[in-house]
């Protein structure tokens, strides 16, 4: 299944800037019937249904099916919706569990890898977004470039000039990337270049963060014993 949902995230990446055909609506079909199969089969053994619905994977998955499902009969393109799908596969419960268990590397740099991931996904959801508004009339793998090379230089706040959106909703979107955009940017860097902690909850306080060789809780002061190579609680 992580298979599978890399893969359509890499699909519906490449696919959004091709023109429609019969061929990429027969593979949307196709790919309509095993996400909504896939998601019926979770919901049907979820312990709690609505928990489930409101998770931002679930979400995002419920749009990715409404996009494939409209977009026959819709004049607008909304293939970028279809990247959403890449929180299924970030925000997984069991993913992520798997992953904590199962890989070391992992769980050492959880929180730079989820950060990483959250302004990969935000930056390919804007350049489609981009591409979809404001470069219809210039469809195609070069404009979609030029969407992804709009939407890094002003995430960064790079602003060569020579690309901009010059309509009131342009700028309005461009208002947008900047503020969401340098958010996750920097959450990322800070993720990067601060000491990394470690998830231990204190028995005393509660508090779950912690410097990986940490003797006493920042807060309380109360004495902790994480867990470290050769010693287990």
């Amino acid at each position: 299944m992580i298979a599978f949902d890399a893969a359509t995230i890499v699909y519906f990446i490449l696919s959004a800037a091709l023109p429609y055909s019969g061929l990429l609506m027969a593979i949307n079909a196709g790919l309509t019937l095993l996400i909504a199969a896939d998601f019926a089969a979770r919901l049907w053994i979820a312990r709690n249904r609505m928990k489930m619905l409101r998770r931002i994977y679930t979400i995002a998955d419920m749009v990715v099916l409404a996009s494939l499902l409209l977009a026959p009969f819709v004049t607008e393109d909304i293939a970028f919706l279809r990247i959403l799908r890449g929180l299924r596969l970030l925000h997984s419960y069991h993913l992520l569990t798997d992953l904590r268990r199962d890989v070391k590397l992992f769980r050492h740099y959880e929180d730079q890898i989820i950060s990483g991931m959250n302004l990969l996904v935000f930056l390919f959801v804007t350049t489609s977004l981009a591409f979809a508004l404001f470069f219809e009339a210039h469809a195609g793998v070069g404009a979609y470039i030029d969407a992804l090379y709009y939407t890094v230089a002003t995430l960064t706040t790079t602003g060569y000039g020579d690309i901009v959106l010059d309509s009131p909703g342009g700028k309005l979107f461009s208002v947008g990337v900047m503020v969401i955009g340098v958010a996750l940017f920097v959450n990322f860097a800070r993720a990067l270049f601060q000491p990394t902690k470690v998830k231990h909850e204190c028995p005393e306080c509660g508090l779950s963060r912690h410097d990986a060789d940490a003797v006493h809780c920042k807060h309380c002061g109360e004495t902790l014993k994480i867990p470290t190579e050769g010693f287990s609680e």
